[in-house]
């Protein structure tokens, strides 16, 4: 029996394992969601892990009601698996988006991004243990975080930690166009810029105060100007805040701003010049906070990896794997900041990500659980590959730094 073999008959488990999670809300921001979500995947995951003898209770780590799980294998850890159990959904989206699996697609709220990505992780690991042997996977480590969809601020340090530790690191999240494979994340950095202005009566005497409102649009005017499309950095003030009453000079307004580079240097570029900010108007003052958030994930950090992925295609029935880069970023961003080795975008294939329409394409869900044990296994130089199989059951391809803007 292949690897491929192994997984396709896995398939049932899987989707089980995937229902069973999506069943469980888990908005980021719901700490009893967030503990609730966390029981849920450690006993699914776990119990595919006991049925191979592999530990099945992950260590869970809490910080400020973001919850983690790891699961270790072995001894320290040469390959990371990295995902989340949080989600964009809030509590209540499972009654008007329920789990289904018709007609060859597997919805429901975080399905894309990332429940499948947690199921095919553990169900690959599995697979290697259940056909080489538990010492095949023995320098593996799964980390779920419970805040990736906020920007990790709580999990951040444990994860790099983590990472320091491994020669490589898989991220499970949804792939990109055509099942692409992520090679390039742009870095992201988040701001608030305030301005505090005096207050009025917008009818007796205006002249008196020192309109907030007025200044915020001088400033998202200065603040736009700063992206280079030709770099491809983004700077987008986002949502924002002026005013209490209709009949008042605003004393305060805000505006969030989100930026997205390719590089660190243009990371840095814009955030010495957003905080470099002037008022245009007298007696009108700014205030800015927030800063760089994650790092980009340049595809020097891939490109090793992507071509093990590559090789190993075949074997999964993968054929025409391509690479992309996306505008979203991750927790790979993180891992290929600190210098580890990192490739993304290996969970479901579909698409939809933090949509109405978000979808796995269950015909991939086996072939990419094989591909991701075939990588494993390759890092870990357990053994050549499986032949590949006679019929080809491989994804569509994409081209080469396709545009995204996938999680």
């Amino acid at each position: 029996m292949t690897l491929l073999d192994d997984c396709q008959a896995r398939l049932p488990a899987m989707l089980e394992d995937v229902r069973r999670i999506i069943e469980c809300e888990s908005p980021s921001e719901d700490a009893a969601a967030n503990a609730r979500s966390a029981d849920v995947v450690a006993e699914v995951l776990g119990a595919r892990l006991a049925e191979v003898g592999l530990p099945s209770e992950p260590q869970r780590i809490e910080v400020d009601g973001g919850i983690t799980l790891r699961w270790r294998t072995g001894g320290p850890s040469r390959v990371l698996l990295l995902g989340h159990h949080d989600t964009v959904w809030p509590l209540g989206t499972l009654a008007r988006l329920p789990f289904s699996t018709d007609g060859g697609l597997l919805r429901g709220p975080g399905c894309f991004d990332m429940a499948i990505g947690l199921v095919q992780a553990t169900h690959a690991v599995a697979a290697l243990a259940a056909l080489r042997g538990a010492d095949a996977v023995a320098d593996v480590t799964i980390l779920v975080t419970g805040d990736e969809e906020t920007g990790s601020t709580r999990s951040r340090h444990l994860l790099e930690e983590e990472a320091r530790e491994a020669d490589a690191v898989l991220v499970l999240e949804a792939s990109g166009p055509g099942g692409a494979l992520k090679t390039e994340r742009k870095g992201t950095s988040m701001y608030t810029v305030a301005v505090t202005g005096r207050a009025a009566h917008a009818g007796l005497e205006p002249e008196r105060g020192v309109n907030a409102g007025i200044e915020l649009a001088h400033q998202i005017h200065a603040i736009a100007a700063l992206a280079d499309p030709d770099a491809g950095t983004t700077v987008t003030p986002t949502s924002g805040r002026i005013g209490t009453t209709l009949n008042t000079v605003p004393a305060a307004a805000s505006v969030d701003v989100d930026v997205r580079a390719r590089t660190a240097a243009e990371l840095e570029r814009v955030d010495a010049a957003i905080r470099q900010l002037e008022p245009v108007l007298d007696d009108a003052r700014l205030e800015v906070s927030g800063g760089i958030n994650r790092p980009p994930l340049e595809r020097a950090m891939a490109a090793d990896l992507f071509g093990r992925a590559q090789r190993a295609a075949p074997a999964a029935g993968v054929h025409d794997l391509a690479d992309c880069s996306v505008g979203g970023a991750s927790d790979g961003n993180f891992t290929a900041g600190i210098g580890v080795p990192t490739l993304d975008g290996l969970g479901g294939v579909g698409g939809g990500a933090h949509a109405e329409d978000e979808h796995v394409l269950i015909e991939h869900v086996a072939h990419r659980t094989a591909l991701l044990a075939l990588v494993i296994e390759d890092l870990l130089g357990a053994s050549a590959p499986d032949p590949s199989p006679s019929e080809s059951h491989g994804t569509g391809s994409a081209s080469a730094s396709t545009a995204g803007t996938a999680p």
